[in-house]
């Protein structure tokens, strides 16, 4: 086949004629550089083309003519160049098999074109498209090939960014979760095959937001990269360790033992190893830091389960290793995934009672003075679930708590409290009745929090001095004068606090002393034996005892051993469920029964 025909089977024709004359100066040892013109594959479609072509060889392969462009691509001179065979050229990556069915098709065909690897004169081997069409004389007799390549070094290292960008994290240059996956469908099928176990572990590291926030998230980088290089030294090369967000990371483990209780000895074993190197000392900079990881870890063989179950499976794993203290290995138990699944339908039911305006009710339980004066009440959140009955507040607080669904639900109780706080002041005989309420720590950190709490009592017209809002000791982790900010304005407009559960959190003299509190609430633990462990009267006369020397109402919990007409008539009229709080008063009184028990 004559370059002309060939070259006439490939270009488009609206091409032809432009493109026709440049190929015949080729042939008349002309140079061509970078001719761009769309070609037709066979299927019909098109394609773009960017052209040069050197050198000119005759029938022997022997060079005969360069141009510069080839000079410059390939750092061999004209001189060095004719007289000597394509061969200078070869780079090694292609085994001899490869040229004969080239030239062999360049014979059958009249040319050859396709992606090969060149070699420069300094030995650099590099990436062109080359294209070698035979050139025939009188009789079809081939006269000499034309060759033509483009150095597409920039195209692939265009190409391998992409492809790295679409399998690799950025930061620490491990796999992320689309070649996870790939790589774990692949220890999947390996495992089918052979029979043999592979693992999944799952690896959170711990605290990583504290170290973000309070040293900035560069060197949070940094430490992310270290636990990467510390991560894929400790696995074989067959292994495969993955980035999958944030810090958290995979590490597939295959061609483990074929019994499943060894496999998870195996797998115990690997994982110790890593949480052993991810406690070592790090360098971050000019700061020695120290950091754990808590991982899930659960084995598979086979199809038997699918990705996203393994997944799920080490997930819920390693928040077991969370709630065990962390730097800890656990191993998936289907009975997490019961918890997990009875948990979604919990929280998927509470979101619907919320945003459906059908959310918990609020009980009040009385506050008792000297055993038979009610002084007030406190708000009780009860959920009344259609598949399960009463939830108690421990099953769902902490729910709302981490789903963000508190905030709404802990303005609806405000709300609630406030609009009854305004229906009894127009009672004489309730009016003097205060009712205390629980806040959020996330309630707390609402810009806007105060705000709130004043438009609700303004709506409402609810006295701000019967309204007692109740914080616990965690709210004042974390941003202590903001709080206290917020709970001046609020006290400047007479709304009262109380401090719950007093002496079992992160009990502070120096909280006491800065914050504008008006009552310290002592937890039911220590008054629950009060009358039968000195122990624990001890602790409640200290506090009391405290309470009184900074001017603060003291209210104890969980006091029911006194009865009085009081309890009757808060559950005809405030629809309490027991009275079980008593004030200060009442604790001085059972305080003295004891000593004199004990005298």
């Amino acid at each position: 086949m004559a370059m002309s025909d060939f070259a006439g089977t490939l270009i488009h024709p609206d091409d032809m004629a432009r493109v026709a004359p440049e190929f015949l100066k080729g042939l008349q040892d002309s140079r061509g550089d970078d001719l761009e013109f769309r070609c037709v594959r066979k299927d019909g479609s098109l394609v773009w083309l960017s052209v040069s072509w050197v050198p000119i060889t005759d029938a022997n392969s022997i060079i005969l003519r360069v141009n510069s462009a080839f000079t410059e691509c390939t750092g061999y001179t004209a001189e060095e160049a004719v007289g000597q065979t394509l061969r200078m050229l070869r780079s090694h990556h292609h085994d001899e098999a490869f040229f004969r069915e080239m030239w062999e098709t360049i014979h059958r065909m009249g040319g050859w074109q396709g992606e090969i690897c060149g070699r420069r004169k300094n030995g650099e081997v590099y990436p062109k498209w080359l294209t070698i069409s035979a050139v025939t004389g009188e009789g079809g007799v081939i006269s000499h090939y034309v060759g033509t390549h483009h150095d597409i070094t920039e195209r692939k290292i265009a190409e391998e960014r992409i492809k790295e960008l679409a399998f690799f994290d950025a930061l620490t240059r491990l796999p992320n979760r689309t070649l996870l996956l790939d790589r774990l469908t692949q220890a999947i099928t390996v495992s089918a095959r052979s029979g043999a176990c592979g693992a999944l572990l799952f690896i959170d590291l711990d605290h990583f937001k504290t170290l973000n926030d309070t040293m900035g998230h560069d060197k949070g980088d940094l430490l992310l990269k270290q636990v990467a290089q510390r991560l894929a030294a400790s696995v074989r090369d067959d292994n495969t360790v993955a980035r999958v967000g944030g810090d958290e990371f995979v590490v597939v483990l295959g061609s483990l033992d074929e019994t499943w209780q060894e496999a998870a000895s195996q797998t115990e074993g690997m994982g110790e190893i890593i949480l052993d190197i991810l406690g070592e000392s790090y360098q971050l900079d000019d700061i020695d830091y120290r950091s754990t990881a808590s991982i899930g870890a659960t084995v598979f063989r086979g199809y038997q389960t699918p990705i996203d179950e393994l997944l799920k499976q080490a997930d819920l794993a390693m928040y077991k290793s969370k709630e065990l203290g962390r730097n800890a290995l656990c191993f998936f138990d289907p009975a997490m995934q019961t918890v997990v699944v009875e948990r979604a339908a919990l929280e998927a039911g509470l979101r619907r009672a919320i945003e459906g305006n059908s959310v918990p009710v609020v009980h009040y339980q009385a506050q008792v003075l000297d055993g038979n004066r009610v002084i007030g009440a406190e708000a009780l959140v009860r959920w009344q679930y259609p598949e399960r009955g009463m939830v108690p507040p421990t099953d769902f607080i902490h729910l709302a708590e981490e789903t963000g669904m508190i905030l709404a639900l802990g303005n609806w109780v405000l709300e609630t409290v406030c609009t009854q706080l305004a229906s009894w002041a127009m009672r004489p005989d309730m009016s003097h009745l205060t009712i205390a309420v629980n806040v959020s720590v996330q309630q707390f950190c609402e810009p806007d929090f105060v705000a709130k709490v004043l438009n609700v009592i303004r709506r409402t017209g609810a006295n701000p001095n019967r309204l007692k809002l109740e914080l616990t000791e965690s709210v004042l982790v974390d941003n202590v004068q903001d709080i206290i900010e917020k709970m001046y304005a609020l006290k400047a407009r007479g709304v009262v606090f109380s401090l719950d559960d007093f002496g079992i959190g992160y009990s502070s003299l120096s909280y006491l002393k800065r914050l504008p509190l008006d009552q310290l609430k002592i937890d039911q633990s220590f008054v629950r034996d009060l009358l039968t462990d000195p122990n624990d009267a001890a602790i409640a006369r200290t506090i009391v005892a405290l309470a009184q020397s900074l001017g603060l109402g003291v209210i104890a919990e969980g006091v029911d051993t006194e009865k009085s007409n009081a309890t009757s008539w808060l559950t005809q009229v405030v629809m309490p469920t027991r009275v079980s709080i008593f004030a200060g008063h009442c604790l001085l009184k059972a305080l003295k029964s004891l000593r004199a028990r004990v005298e």
